[in-house]
């Protein structure tokens, strides 16, 4: 081989040096040119996908005939003709000789050059051919044969260097083709989170979000369901350090009481029946990243005291194992029930409260945030529009009050639900509100009044005006006097004025309003 040193030299230096074994075939055929009697150079590749063998380079003269683009062959042949390339080296072939056997796949029959021929093998196994044929006047001699086998690794690294660039590109083409059917089925047109009401109704929480992003602490977004917990929990991710780790959602009120343990700590194969092999947790799966429990309100008691040991050391056990894996992992945990009344009522362990209520977030209910409405609408419209391929309509100031005077018991999850409703009624025309609200049997004057502003109040003096404050304190008392002090629970202050206890206890504090005052009242 020493005396094909510099020979080989070159053609690694091309084979490494491009990317497109087209434009590396080119410079192969230079050089080898002034080596053998050499008209062109062609390159194969092996396709058992499609049971087909590829042209997918050619250098030097075009001379016809040259192998086609395509040699298409049965599942059989291409199966004889893999075997063939794994054993075979170089193949020489005269001048007039018929092709016989798998060379007739390699070589078309009417070649009627010299050829030389060797199957080119990479790290997991054949993958293709490269054809050699001589200009009509000259033939391959016995030393070309041994220079195309010493030349067999080169090329075969730049042929599998090829493969691995087309399947980058499949997959990146079919991560991109997921990604738009996904953005349509979304109706979005992209992919990130945009927070609605973020410089107005969720000034306040964004406020926060921006505070505790850049830490690690665990956070507690307290909300109504429907309210977009989630999406705060993805802000939260999005905007701190671990922004390109997995953001893993686990839905806890969703996963059966006996494989909680399995899901979020994992499991080794033959821990249980079904378990037929090794399976990650959900906290395994986000490690570098963020780890969202879902109603967090949900979790046994048994997968708490788990939970908290996770909290506490960082390191998970899977089911049936008996090695401890070290995760880092940031929690932001989300509920909609009354966790400190749960804590009270023995239904949720104190100690986890503690560490998973490090930096609380509530979340307003979108009866609280009415002029954020009409932005939310807009926002629906475009989505709807977007996934089921209407004109995009845009609601009506009728339409925008009419939403306003409802109540909104689902949050922002309804009005979502209600916009895709109006806009399939409506056909791509208009936004069907009315019927979408199950109003449409109303009578024309009733859906008028609904939509009209709210009536004004009748002006008042300065001397009746008080502060708000002052207005807020005294609705508060009127609440525990009729609660007789009582707080939280179903007969609670909280729960008839609509707010959240922790809201309702931190006003009290503000306004120095002492509830104990009122037990006797």
């Amino acid at each position: 081989m020493e005396r094909f040193h510099t020979v080989m030299l070159d053609v690694w230096r091309e084979a490494c040096r491009h990317i497109d074994i087209g434009e590396a075939t080119t410079n192969f055929a230079q050089i080898l040119a002034s080596h053998l009697p050499l008209a062109s150079i062609i390159i194969r590749r092996l396709d058992p996908q499609h049971n087909s063998l590829k042209t997918v380079a050619v250098g030097g003269q075009a001379l016809p005939p040259l192998a086609p683009a395509i040699t298409e062959c049965s599942p059989a042949q291409m199966k004889r003709l893999t075997a063939w390339a794994a054993r075979t080296g170089v193949v020489r072939r005269g001048r007039k000789q018929s092709l016989a056997g798998e060379m007739a796949f390699v070589v078309p029959d009417d070649v009627e050059n010299d050829i030389l021929a060797a199957s080119l093998v990479g790290s997991a196994g054949p993958l293709g051919f490269v054809v050699l044929v001589a200009r009509s006047d000259l033939r391959f001699q016995d030393k070309h044969a041994e220079l195309l086998e010493a030349l067999r690794e080169p090329l075969s690294n730049a042929l599998e260097n090829d493969r691995r660039v087309h399947e980058i590109a499949s997959l990146r083409e079919a991560a991109e083709a997921d990604r738009r059917s996904l953005l349509h089925r979304l109706g979005r047109t992209d992919i990130t989170d945009r927070v609605v009401g973020a410089e107005s109704g969720l000034r306040h929480v964004m406020e926060r979000v921006e505070l505790v992003s850049r830490s690690d602490v665990p956070v507690l977004i307290l909300g109504e369901t429907g309210s977009g917990k989630e999406v705060i929990a993805r802000a939260i991710h999005n905007h701190g350090p671990r922004r390109d780790g997995p953001f893993i959602r686990v839905n806890c009120g969703a996963i059966p009481p006996e494989l909680i343990d399995a899901q979020l700590f994992g499991h080794e194969k033959g821990s249980f029946t079904g378990a037929e092999q090794s399976r990650q947790g959900w906290f395994e799966r986000a490690d570098s990243g963020t780890l969202f429990l879902d109603e967090i309100g949900e979790l046994p008691l048994e997968a708490q005291v788990r939970f908290l040991r996770v909290l506490q050391d960082g390191f998970v056990e899977r089911v049936g194992g008996n090695q401890s894996i070290r995760v880092d992992v940031r929690i932001i945990a989300a509920t909609h029930r009354d966790l400190a009344a749960m804590v009270r009522e023995n239904r949720f362990r104190e100690d986890l409260w503690y560490r998973i209520a490090v930096f609380p977030i509530l979340l307003p209910p979108l009866r609280d945030r009415k002029g954020d409405i009409s932005e939310l609408v807009q926002h629906f419209a475009q989505r709807a529009a977007n996934r089921f391929g209407l004109a995009p309509v845009s609601p009506s100031e009728a339409d925008i009050r009419l939403l306003q005077n409802y109540d909104w018991p689902g949050n922002i999850r309804e009005l979502g639900a209600v916009i895709d409703r109006a806009a399939i009624l409506g056909d791509g025309k208009s936004l069907e509100v009315a019927a979408a609200l199950g109003l449409s049997s109303l009578t024309k004057d009733q859906r008028k009044d609904l939509s009209q502003p709210a009536p004004a109040a009748p002006p008042a003096s300065r001397a009746e005006i008080v502060s708000l404050d002052e207005a807020m304190r005294r609705h508060i008392e009127s609440a525990l006097r009729v609660t007789r002090g009582r707080v939280e629970g179903s007969h609670g202050a909280a729960k008839l004025l609509k707010i959240n206890p922790h809201t309702l206890r931190a006003r009290m504090r503000k306004l120095g309003i002492d509830w104990n005052s009122f037990r006797d009242a």
